[in-house]
């Protein structure tokens, strides 16, 4: 069992950032990879970016690239997203979620943190 609590979410102006923070605590030794996805309202979840959590090695999307950039502190058991030159399409629940090792899917999730972007 892995446990994830994000934190960093608020309200911010167009072009302003946010730095999100997931702790992750449990079986923290078998996370092969964490990502962050993101919901807006009546929209489906979509991919933001991930990290191996070993290497380090970041995957952003394409809709993020050059604004937001994912890292990890492995002695903190945390991964973060720092949001930069933010737009009001960002505006979204954002999720990180844990993916364990030898299993395909993300089977951990954390309850969300909301990012609300004015424009």
């Amino acid at each position: 069992q892995v446990q994830l609590v994000e934190s960093g979410g608020g309200l911010v102006q167009a072009g302003g950032s946010l730095r999100l923070s997931c702790a992750a605590s449990g079986r923290t030794f078998s996370i092969a990879d964490m990502g962050w996805f993101r919901q807006a309202p009546g929209k489906e979840r979509e991919f933001v970016a991930r990290i191996i959590w070993s290497g380090g090695i970041t995957y952003h999307a394409d809709s993020v690239k050059g604004r937001f950039t994912v890292s990890r502190d492995i002695a903190k058991n945390t991964v973060y997203l720092q949001m930069n030159s933010l737009k009001p399409e960002d505006t979204a629940v954002y999720y990180c979620a844990a993916r364990m090792m030898h299993l395909n899917e993300y089977g951990y999730w954390g309850q969300g943190t909301q990012v609300t972007v004015s424009s």
